[in-house]
């Protein structure tokens, strides 16, 4: 039987019609896989297979918490009067990974759903908090001279935009007056007009070029998660480096990551710098560390003291748990930190679907909790609500 041969010209436009249509196939296959609630269990602990990806380094020299058996976690913690069991809060915010670690050991180590000790998983908004720190890097090793300058003055691409004439320290405090809806269960949403394009590829600075301003900078806290992509901009600007080689230069090895991260990108190379960090539950909590000592690791200090004081206190009304000035009633916020009221000095890295980064200085203590809570955005769940994990994180920290 007489093999068929295909002729030339059809083999090269099958090869070329995959080199275009793969690409495109892979983008559906994201848009439509990774935010769909039956699948993020998977798709947290694996965004590297959805998207570009950029690899920050581990450290030659990796910090390993010292680690105790496993402490036994309080039975109960109450909210707003209401008593939570919490095993059931936990398996009910389809946690994937809790960390506690008091006194610099480990107290508690847990897994679920497929996240393991050297699985990575996405942090979404946690990432914003590691862009501040970078951008306090920056300033003192003089790349950046003030928080006071406008934005256009290191991005002169946002001149016409809603960026112009901001303060970086209005960008910083979620300050900027940008109109911008972040309603992730809203499919029109700004945040999801912004999710279809870096899905498909798009700048997201040229997304970021298009917002226009609504109120006066500096006047009312509106969390805008594209302000945090801005201040990306300003550091690969004024460093001449990504966010992935700064990060892995000036934070990552320094403090002895175990673990490799990535970043995902967009189809222009840059860094989701508003969430797409990866990383494990150990190297996470290693952020906490690093603030929980004022940005000192071992004697050297990482980012300047002054910066992590400044970011972690609420000194304006408009910043402050309870102002009739913020969209966030209930939590402050600093320099892409959020600051629980209360009195003990906690600040919290929050990252959507129930990512945290929790910080208590008054018992030392730091607790990480990755999810992939499949009822988020059911409206008034106590187990997607911030302040109802807060309060499990407070009892967990008391706890003997």
């Amino acid at each position: 039987m007489k093999k068929m041969k295909i002729p030339l010209i059809v083999v090269s436009l099958i090869i070329v019609a995959g080199i275009f249509l793969i690409p495109k196939l892979k983008q559906y296959i994201a848009f439509n896989e990774v935010l769909d609630m039956e699948n993020i269990e998977y798709s947290f602990i694996n965004m590297d297979e959805y998207f570009p990806s950029k690899t920050v380094v581990k450290s030659d020299q990796p910090f390993v918490f010292p680690q105790i058996e496993n402490i036994d976690l309080p039975k109960h913690f109450t909210h707003d009067d209401i008593q939570y069991s919490t095993d059931k809060y936990l398996d009910s915010s389809t946690t994937q990974g809790l960390l506690v670690i008091q006194n610099d050991t480990i107290q508690y180590e847990n897994y679920w759903r497929g996240q393991k000790e050297d699985v990575r998983h996405i942090s979404w908004s946690m990432s914003k908090s590691y862009i501040s720190a970078l951008l306090g890097i920056a300033m003192e090793e003089g790349f950046i001279q003030s928080i006071d300058q406008t934005v256009e003055e290191y991005l002169p691409e946002l001149k016409g935009s809603g960026y112009e004439g901001v303060k970086i320290k209005d960008v910083l405090e979620m300050s900027t007056g940008i109109g911008f809806d972040e309603t992730y269960s809203d499919p029109n949403s700004d945040i999801n007009r912004y999710w279809k394009g870096f899905v498909y590829g798009a700048s997201q600075d040229e997304f970021a070029s298009t917002l226009v301003n609504e109120k006066t900078p500096g006047t009312f806290n509106h969390y805008v998660s594209i302000n945090t992509h801005v201040l990306g901009m300003i550091i690969v600007k004024a460093t001449g480096k990504s966010l992935t080689e700064y990060l892995e230069e000036k934070i990552w090895k320094p403090i002895g990551a175990e673990f490799d991260a990535y970043w995902i990108a967009d189809g222009e190379g840059m860094e989701m710098a508003l969430g797409g960090l990866n990383a494990c539950l150990r190297d996470y909590a290693k952020l906490g560390r690093l603030y929980l000592n004022k940005g000192n690791w071992k004697g050297k200090q990482i980012v300047p003291q002054a910066w992590v004081e400044a970011s972690t206190s609420s000194t304006e009304e408009h910043l402050q748990a309870h102002s009739k000035n913020s969209s966030s009633p209930g939590m402050g916020y600093g320099y892409q930190w959020w600051i629980p009221d209360g009195e003990e000095g906690e600040i919290m890295a929050i990252g959507v679907f129930n990512q945290h980064i929790y910080i208590n200085p008054t018992s030392n203590t730091v607790i990480v909790k990755n999810s992939a809570n499949k009822n988020y955005y059911a409206k008034g769940n106590p187990y997607a609500s911030s302040l109802t994990h807060l309060e499990l994180y407070r009892e967990i920290t008391q706890f003997k």
